[in-house]
């Protein structure tokens, strides 16, 4: 069995500098030695999440292809950045770039800070060529339609180093999407549309591999880990150790039954998970099997740790809340399956209450969660059990993946998680109260303008700005809705994108 990892600790991104033989050994040695130092810079701040590697300095094409080739084939590498840091001229780039797979960032700085005014002579000029070298470079990407950031100014900048580690962070989120394996178990709830979608066109586009698994296989699993009791008394004891357990589930209580068929689901469906080498999955409470309830703090707690989550078998959010954990992983904050459920439309006061029948990570709260047991109106199965909690107050942003039949749509929202109005004393679930930019008005019309799901992930670790990252790196078209927004704007944009997005993809 395989546990699964978030950390982001294995992985790579490689500096590529790119020069060429023309400026002779002593340039070349100065080049290598600036540009280690820049690595050391960007590797030393704190800030990136992830190894950068220098690599020795490119100066022809075939090396520059050989280095992109490098680059595919190891895994631990999730991204290329790269500068040149005198003038690389770009023929020498193409068939690297057209070989890379791996997203790439086009880091435009140079080795100093200020120019030295009293000293400057030719030789500094030949050596510190990016301003237009870089130019030089940027002109074959756009004209290849080379995918990637640019992120422009000095290294020891922190504006530079977060917008480096952000992109590291979707990096690291396309790395997790485009290997994960997805289990449903059962189908999208009955006539829903918005939770259909084409798996095959997933793969092709994400790399994701969605399949189908019955749920009594899941079942069977589950009912192997009812028989070893030793591991449901030490999973219960977790329980007791993390969560405000209600009387009523405790041992000896009448519904202790029931919280021993929650973690026997949850060893379980562990235990299928890691047998196969999933890292997301979906459940649906019209199809349970021989299962007794339906999961519900098995899979808050499995999104918890990093796994993706769709309920009602849609699995592009739980492909979303996968990648959103990863690009989180280390930082304040969580990634949870969110619902747009019922609206407070008290004039300037508006806000959106969301939740889900039960499948709210505790990631959105430092609080400590109340583990209770309630009855659920639909499924047909035992009253499951599940963590209730409200989500902290703080910025994040939901995010929503909708197939529009010739293409995927991401659509984000930058929203402001806030402490809800009054108590929620007869709501058991977890839920997250926030108000959305740039008000709730625009942000509703706009929302359906662009015909997003009603399933999100909500995410307190990352901005939209790793989106917007991730979006770029996948090829794939975001909405964003945030403080600049209008209707009139974002209509416009719906719009074009419609007529961009068809032309990009060719005839």
């Amino acid at each position: 069995m395989t546990r699964l990892s978030t950390s982001l600790e294995p992985f790579e991104i490689w500096f590529f500098t790119g020069s060429q033989n023309l400026y002779g050994e002593e340039t070349l040695r100065q080049v290598a030695e600036q540009s280690q130092q820049i690595v050391a810079t960007l590797d030393g701040s704190g800030e990136i999440p992830v190894t950068i590697v220098w690599k020795p300095v490119l100066k022809d094409s075939e090396s520059i292809r050989r280095a992109a080739l490098d680059v595919n084939a190891d895994d631990r590498v999730i991204g290329v950045i790269a500068w040149m840091h005198t003038f690389s001229p770009a023929k020498m780039w193409i068939a690297g770039l057209e070989a890379l797979t791996k997203p790439l960032l086009h880091l435009h700085t140079q080795a100093n800070v200020e120019l030295p005014y009293a000293d400057i002579d030719f030789d500094f000029m030949n050596l510190n060529q990016a301003a237009h070298g870089d130019r030089e470079f940027g002109y074959i990407q756009t004209r290849l339609g080379v995918a990637r950031k640019t992120v422009v100014g000095h290294a020891t900048n922190r504006r530079v180093q977060t917008q480096i580690a952000g992109w590291a962070r979707a990096a690291a989120g396309w790395q997790a999407v485009k290997t994960l394996k997805l289990a449903r178990f059962g189908d999208n709830m009955r006539y829903v549309a918005v939770t259909e979608g084409d798996k095959t066109e997933a793969e092709i586009r994400f790399g994701v591999q969605v399949n189908t698994w019955g749920v009594n296989e899941l079942a069977e699993a589950v009912a192997l880990a009812e028989a070893d009791t030793a591991a449901v008394d030490a999973l219960i004891a977790e329980y007791e150790e993390l969560y405000d357990v209600a009387p009523e589930l405790r041992a000896g209580a009448e519904r202790h039954q029931s919280l021993r068929d929650g973690a026997a689901i949850e060893i379980g469906l562990r235990s299928f998970l890691e047998e196969g080498g999933f890292g997301a999955f979906t459940t649906s409470f019209e199809d349970l099997g021989a299962l007794k309830q339906l999961p519900g703090l098995a899979v808050q707690r499995l999104m918890a740790e990093g796994y993706g989550f769709g309920a009602e078998g849609d699995w592009k959010t739980a492909i979303l809340v996968r990648a959103a954990n990863v690009m989180g992983a280390g930082l304040p904050g969580g990634a949870s399956l969110m619902e747009d459920y019922t609206y407070d439309l008290v004039d300037g006061a508006e806000t959106i209450l969301g939740a889900h029948m039960l499948e709210v990570s505790p990631s959105l709260t430092t609080a400590r969660p109340s583990l209770e047991i309630h009855p659920l109106g639909i499924g047909g199965k035992d009253d499951p059990v599940r963590l209730v909690f409200t989500a902290d107050p703080g910025p994040a942003v939901v995010v929503a993946l909708s197939d529009m039949r010739d293409r995927f749509r991401l659509v984000a929202n930058v929203v402001e998680v806030v402490e809800p109005r009054a108590p929620l004393p007869n709501l058991p679930v977890g839920r997250a109260v926030w108000r959305p930019a740039p008000d709730f008005a625009t942000s509703a019309a706009a929302w359906l303008t662009a015909g997003a799901a009603h399933h999100t992930v909500m995410s307190t670790a990352v901005g939209v700005e790793v989106f917007e990252d991730f979006a770029a790196i996948a090829k794939t078209e975001l909405l964003t809705i945030d403080d600049a927004t209008t209707l009139r704007g974002f209509q416009n944009e719906v719009r074009w994108n419609q007529a961009y997005y068809r032309l990009a993809q060719g005839l």
